[in-house]
């Protein structure tokens, strides 16, 4: 895929690869902007076009992103993804989330070197601690167009790496509000993180194991959407096995309800009831829905108000 990224004569921008590891500024000796690039995902031609001239545009832009199109393993598109536009809207998304998708960024140099790029504690969710750190010093903004197309599969990063992507997500922004409060950052000389490392830093474990059970309710529903019905199954498995203390109860009777759905979805119907099971006694409340979904299936129509 870089291969296929000329160079343009009328601008100076290098493309880099986004390794588990600091890029350090001696490596940006040339060029004025950084283009990160996935190797499973698909750059439009005009992407690295669109960026620097809005780059140049807006000399107060540290770092710029993108809309992005989800794409299954074979490439059919499954929808597009948007994030905020302007830079207010984009600090007050950060202090919660990562407002920028990593693959579609174009990192302006000065921004970079001058915040210290990636840190080598976080060997996942790198990107969104430097966000937060340029977003202390610049601005942020995305473009509403779609510059690159972003694969969903079970073998990429994001999810064989779920459960510690979260913790260094939560180690992302308790380091930011510490900075925010005038306090050194407490990341600085940390070798690794761990849910020990967050405790001291505030973050509880229940807030540790909710964060966790999020991401992995997202990634069960992504890999739904993208037709990877295995994958999702064994994420959701996974994280029904793990410690839900202090998850709500309908949050888990929803990923049981899914895990019934892909238990009937592979033939199984048996597992499938008993997952529904499972589901109706740990929230009455759901059972509408899987009566809602039974109905769909028989490709019948049921109101709920008519009982």
């Amino acid at each position: 895929m870089l291969r296929k990224m000329k160079e343009s004569r009328s601008i100076a921008w290098r493309i880099v690869p986004c390794p588990r590891r600091e890029i350090r500024p001696a490596f940006l000796d040339k060029g004025s902007y950084i283009a990160a690039a996935d190797a499973d995902d698909v750059y439009l031609p005009d992407r690295l076009r669109w960026g620097v001239d809005f780059m140049k545009q807006h000399p107060e832009v540290g770092v710029l992103g993108s809309a992005i199109e989800w794409i299954n393993a074979s490439g059919k598109p499954l929808q597009t993804a948007r994030n905020p536009l302007e830079n207010s809207k984009i600090q007050s998304a950060l202090l919660t989330n990562s407002a920028l998708f990593h693959p579609t960024v174009l990192i302006r140099r000065e921004a970079f070197a001058r915040t210290g790029g990636y840190r080598p504690v976080f060997n996942v969710a790198y990107d969104y601690d430097l966000w937060l750190r340029i977003a202390e010093q610049f601005h942020i903004a995305n473009i509403e167009q779609v510059a690159v197309r972003y694969r969903i599969h079970p073998h990429q990063d994001s999810l064989r790496h779920l459960r510690q992507q979260t913790l260094c997500k939560l180690a992302a922004q308790a380091s930011a509000r510490m900075r925010r409060l005038g306090q050194a950052d407490p990341l600085s000389s940390a070798a690794k993180i761990t849910p020990a490392l967050l405790t001291e830093l505030g973050v509880s474990e229940r807030e540790q194991r909710r964060e966790v059970f999020s991401s992995y309710r997202h990634w069960t529903l992504n890999l739904c959407l993208a037709g990877e019905y295995a994958s999702a199954l064994r994420v959701a498995t996974e994280i029904l096995q793990s410690d839900l203390r202090g998850i709500e109860r309908w949050q888990i009777a929803d990923i049981y309800l899914a895990v019934a759905k892909l238990w009937w979805r592979q033939r199984r119907p048996v597992k499938g009831f008993l997952a529904a099971c499972r589901a109706v006694m740990m929230w009455p409340g759901i059972s509408r829905r899987l009566i809602g979904a039974v109905f769909r299936r028989l490709g019948l129509t049921w109101r709920p108000s008519a009982l």
